[in-house]
């Protein structure tokens, strides 16, 4: 599955009335397993937002002598090929997941398909039916293809454009902080991220938008904007909630992938996806077996936890579950 294709058609079953949080709360909290999942997400969302403070090492500190080290008091899982620390490697790919996830969430899932779900839902007609050829045609492409085809040709565009801010505004350091790579990451995500949530609120707002106060609020001469976000919005709530909680999680994949194959977040700037692809010789594989291990816990064990919340959470927010 990949980003693109969440959130899926299953998440309509989600009632359009907004629950109220500390029920939420407290349906989520007798639920063990949502318990368990949040604090996965919590820990490794929190590590990466704190890297330059719980992180033990930089990463880019490398010790030769300890090269390929075991766990240790100094290093808990390790070292890597270079005598990088391991622990602080993973916290730092945390930081990695966490601005690509959350940015490509934000602005492909929140920002584009929430506000072309509601003006397709609402407004109808030829408006509705560019929106969603757009999206059919966006959605009918190979995502994989089109996400190599995006990162490949234009990286050092974007490298070029980061330089010229540079040198324009003054700030320096946005090139050597690993930003270019970032923003061509979850930019490419973020334009196929928006179909799959467009077309899940348009498909809630088509229901919803004869309903009577829909209807009492354009007697009364609300406008457009006001009526999308002031009325509509707050009733897809719920479905929202389930849906960026299951993106986040194939956001996160998707990065990971991206990185794997050599075109997300380029070295050295640190990522799962990196620290998988260094440890998957066969040779090396065999031989320390850490170095593949640790990564791959992680990054599974986060993205099992955004499936398990989204799943508790759908039994939490549609009353026909509860």
């Amino acid at each position: 599955m990949t980003y693109a294709e969440v959130p899926g058609a299953a998440l309509e079953q989600l009632a359009v009335r907004p629950a109220p949080s500390f029920r939420v709360l407290r349906r989520l909290a007798r639920r063990p397993v949502a318990v368990i999942a949040l604090a996965v997400i919590l820990t490794v969302y929190l590590a990466g937002i704190l890297a330059p403070w719980v992180a033990p090492y930089s990463f880019t500190d490398t010790d030769f002598q300890h090269r390929l080290a075991g766990p240790t008091w100094d290093h808990p899982l390790g070292t890597d090929l270079l005598g990088r620390d391991m622990l602080s490697r993973a916290i730092w790919s945390a930081q990695t997941t966490v601005i690509v996830s959350g940015a490509a969430v934000l602005t492909g899932g929140l920002v584009l398909g929430v506000t072309l779900g509601l003006l397709s839902g609402y407004a109808g007609g030829r408006l509705d039916s560019v929106i969603m050829r757009v999206a059919d045609a966006v959605y009918s492409v190979p995502t994989i293809l089109l996400l190599l085809i995006i990162t490949a040709t234009l990286r050092d565009k974007v490298v070029t454009v980061f330089s010229d801010i540079e040198d324009f505004t003054g700030i320096h350091g946005l090139v050597s902080s690993g930003a270019p790579s970032y923003f061509l990451v979850f930019g490419a995500l973020s334009v196929f991220g928006w179909v799959g949530m467009a077309r899940l609120v348009r498909s809630q707002v088509l229901s919803l938008r004869e309903a009577q106060y829909v209807l009492a609020a354009r007697a009364a001469g609300a406008s457009t904007a006001r009526i999308l976000f002031r009325h509509l919005l707050p009733n897809v709530t719920n479905l929202l909630v389930v849906a960026l909680t299951l993106s986040l999680g194939a956001a996160a994949g998707a990065e990971v992938a991206l990185t794997w194959l050599g075109i997300g977040v380029q070295s050295p700037h640190p990522s799962f996806g990196a620290m998988i692809f260094q440890a998957s010789a066969l040779t090396t594989l065999r031989a320390h077996p850490h170095l593949i291990i640790v990564p791959s816990v992680v990054i599974a064990s986060l993205m099992l936890s955004f499936n398990l919340l989204g799943d508790v959470l759908t039994d939490v927010l549609s009353p026909r579950r509860r």
